[in-house]
């Protein structure tokens, strides 16, 4: 059984977290200097902050529906080199 494992680069690790606290920081800036009352400016902190737990869940549930998926793919490729490993010895 052949398991390739790509991990991300540090570099490409460290953008996604400067992307992220990037974009994070100019959507509280934008929403701080919006000319509306405080309570809107607390509702729209609320779904931005709701929209991105939102997304951190849903990535992770891709993932772990990807993960699994590969996890069964393996053992029934165990199963089938055994099935094999049984044929080939009995011949």
């Amino acid at each position: 059984m052949n398991q390739n494992v790509q991990h991300h680069s540090n570099a490409w690790v460290t953008f996604t977290y400067v992307s992220f606290a990037a974009s994070a920081f100019m959507v509280a800036v934008g929403v701080y200097f919006l000319p509306v009352d405080l309570w809107i400016k607390g509702y729209l902190t609320m779904g931005i902050l709701m929209l991105v737990q939102c997304c951190i869940t849903l990535t992770k549930t891709v993932r772990d529906m990807h993960e699994s998926d590969r996890m069964v793919n393996r053992l029934e490729d165990a199963k089938a080199e055994r099935l094999l490993m049984e044929v080939s010895k009995s011949t």
